[in-house]
């Protein structure tokens, strides 16, 4: 949910193209509001031309960030600031679907030789779906994915095994006093601990995961308050953006994180020659996504489709995947072969996933091989086993029980 990290909203467009928003100049100009490092430069840059090639328009793009996603939907909801395009997460998603704040996105502005809105997997459709207010609502129709991924434990095997961290009950575990930090998200925290308070309850066929995540109950909050609390002694941090850097200095055994985050850490330790690695455990997770929209006030529709579009690109997928760490929701028939080319790699991975979830089921041809979709070599942060992803949950509007979440999220953080 990635998101990026919780903090303080900030903007970095500068005061002078902000104040240029206003008036004709307006329609030549195209407002992006997305997550903090959460794009390549190249392919955001690139937009502006590929627009022009298209179209014959020149058009500037104003680019904007936000760390928190309740406070940016404020600037549109609150505020109706005319922002063209949007990249909330699933949960924010649903609930300006709820509340009339998106358009449809007119995907017929785009020609058939440029059209890459197809190059999203069908699994990522089939998920934004259940977001859906009403049956009648084709989720699909007012927003694309962008990027998704899982929550887990990023760890120190020099410190960790991974046989501890088979369950989310490793944060109960005393050898992991003051090790152990938490992300300051308390949705996503409170989804997996759920999923733990009640695995008795989902072994004997109770209760489904979907269903604990979805209904937050009073039981529910103060079980998972409750496994908090008996965590306190473990927990040596509540992060937003210094996770990696304790891991790294082994100030930090293990974090419990979003699998983008993990990956990015991964890689910036072993710059360093620390070897980290990431576990989604047993009891489950959930599964998250980020997704395009382009909201009810937005003043150039025509510039957001072409946006929208051009991020669909298998290239600038790709792209967009080795900068920030996170895994595109490209991987549609139409992208697969491209995703696969760079991404498949059996001397990398040698332990293979089976991502039909992500890929279908039909052989991929890449190069003029065929690759089996159930058995492929993939950096497992980026696409975990089906096994793994059978036993996520999607995560929803919390609705009327937000301030309950916050309640409890504040009691936990001030209990001594």
């Amino acid at each position: 949910m990635k998101k990026k990290f919780l903090g303080t909203l900030y903007f970095v467009a500068l005061s002078l193209i902000m104040v240029s928003c206003g008036g004709s100049n307006r329609a030549h100009q195209l407002k992006v509001l997305n997550w903090a490092d959460y794009i390549d430069e190249d392919v955001k840059s690139g937009f502006e031309t590929w627009y022009y090639q298209q179209t014959g328009e020149k058009v500037e793009i104003v680019y904007e960030t936000f760390d928190i996603n309740e406070t940016a939907l404020t600037k549109i909801e609150v505020g109706h600031e005319d922002y063209d395009v949007f990249c909330p997460s699933e949960y924010i998603i649903e609930r300006m679907l709820k509340k009339g704040l998106i358009q449809p996105i007119q995907k017929d502005l785009i020609a058939d030789s440029i059209w890459y809105f197809d190059n999203i997997s069908p699994f990522v459709t089939e998920k934004f779906q259940q977001m859906a207010p009403t049956p009648d609502i084709k989720v699909s129709d007012y927003t694309v994915g962008y990027m998704w991924g899982t929550t887990g434990f990023i760890y120190n095997p020099q410190f960790v095994e991974s046989e501890d961290l088979k369950s989310w009950g490793a944060v109960l575990n005393p050898k992991f006093e003051n090790r152990i930090l938490m992300k300051d998200a308390f949705r996503d925290v409170y989804s997996v601990l759920v999923l733990y308070a009640f695995k008795d309850q989902i072994a004997s066929g109770e209760v489904t995961r979907d269903e604990l995540v979805h209904n937050i109950t009073p039981e529910r909050v103060e079980a998972v308050k409750q496994v908090l609390l008996q965590a306190k002694k473990q927990i040596c941090g509540w992060e937003v953006d210094f996770g990696k850097e304790e891991m790294t200095k082994g100030k930090a055994w293990m974090n419990l994180s979003w699998s983008g985050d993990a990956q990015f850490a991964i890689e910036e330790a072993a710059e360093m020659g620390v070897m980290l690695d990431y576990i989604v455990p047993e009891e489950g997770s959930n599964v998250w996504f980020d997704g395009w929209v382009i909201p009810k006030y937005a003043k150039n529709v025509k510039a957001a489709t072409y946006f929208i579009d051009y991020m669909c690109r298998a290239d600038n997928a790709l792209a967009n995947m080795e900068e920030i760490g996170y895994v595109s929701c490209a991987g549609g028939v139409n992208a697969a072969a491209a995703i696969l080319e760079e991404q498949n790699d059996d001397e990398e991975w040698p332990d293979a996933v089976d991502a039909s979830y992500f890929f279908g089921d039909e052989y991929i041809n890449v190069e003029d091989e065929l690759l089996d979709p159930h058995a492929l070599h993939l950096n497992p942060v980026y696409y975990p086993d089906k096994t793994v992803i059978d036993r996520c949950a999607l995560m929803h509007d919390a609705g009327e029980a937000q301030e309950m979440l916050l309640e409890m999220w504040n009691e936990i953080k001030l209990a001594r």
